[in-house]
């Protein structure tokens, strides 16, 4: 975090609600260039920013905790689709490394992006790693990114979850998008381990012309064996909601792996390329 996102963390983190407002519409207007229309929202971007405030649901809080978030899929649609849990800890003293396997994942449950793949666990610097989630477990997500208000009240929690990738160490990911309970669009997300390419396909396997905030993936990516699945999965967990994003991943057995579920995509400031499709998926919410 850098000094000018450390007093913008600290400013919003102190904020009433009533100037949440207000906030959003002067970061979104530092990070993309243009003013955002709270009253009238018309894009994608701007009615996720508009559901940022407005679209308070507590069932989002619990959805976007990466530990609570695994019985709500269970209930619905089995645990088979989830990744082994391996442990959860309040804080990181507790964590007993020589029970936790050579390779494996840890989260924080309450934020974006605050994750440490282990491939080789003799490889790993474990007091920097424990530094690092330190300081996880101090700062709350809600006041980093554009006021992600679902997360406000998330238990901040270290999670170990089973390691698992795709030959020849990728992770395929696949990104739905929902709206009232129907997936549009998926986006594919491969290169966890070297350059992020992406693509976006339609319901059925139809290459969009589409580029989300990752450079497009040139080659073809085939279609999965269990596409239909998949999207009867993201269909069933979205249901109930004006839009989330439902994230799975593919193994080689095409065995399908929960990943999480986002409310507010890149937190709604990712350019679309062409721009029309900003206006488009903002015309499903």
């Amino acid at each position: 975090m850098d000094e000018k996102d450390r007093i913008w963390y600290e400013r919003n983190q102190s904020a009433d609600s009533s100037e949440y407002p207000k906030l959003l519409c002067e970061w979104y207007e530092e990070k993309t260039g243009t003013k955002l229309n709270l009253k009238k929202p018309e894009t994608f971007n701007e009615k996720i920013q508009w559901c940022k405030i407005y679209d308070r649901d507590p069932l989002k809080t619990l959805l976007s905790d990466k530990y609570k978030v695994r019985n709500w899929v269970q209930e619905r649609i089995g645990c088979k689709y989830l990744n082994q849990l391996l442990g959860v800890w309040d804080n990181v003293g507790s964590i007993d490394w020589d029970k936790l396997p050579n390779r494996f994942v840890l989260k924080a449950t309450h934020g974006s992006g605050w994750n440490v793949i282990v491939n080789n666990k003799k490889e790993l610097n474990i007091e920097l790693c424990k530094k690092e989630m330190c300081m996880w477990l101090k700062k709350n997500w809600a006041y980093m990114a554009g006021l992600e208000l679902q997360y406000k009240d998330i238990i901040p929690r270290i999670i170990a979850e089973e390691y698992i990738e795709n030959t020849p160490g990728d992770l395929y990911d696949y990104k739905i998008f929902c709206f009232h309970g129907k997936a549009k669009y998926i986006w594919f997300v491969k290169g966890r381990n070297s350059l992020v390419e992406s693509v976006i396909y339609d319901l059925d396997w139809n290459r969009q012309s589409i580029t989300y905030k990752f450079p497009i993936c040139k080659e073809e990516i085939p279609r999965p064996k269990c596409l239909k699945e998949m999207v009867e999965l993201a269909e069933c967990l979205s249901t109930g909601f004006t839009h989330v994003r439902v994230d799975f991943y593919v193994l080689n057995d095409n065995s399908i792996r929960f990943g999480e579920m986002t409310f507010s995509s890149t937190s709604g400031i990712c350019e679309w390329t062409p721009n029309k499709y900003n206006k488009l998926l903002g015309d499903c919410i």
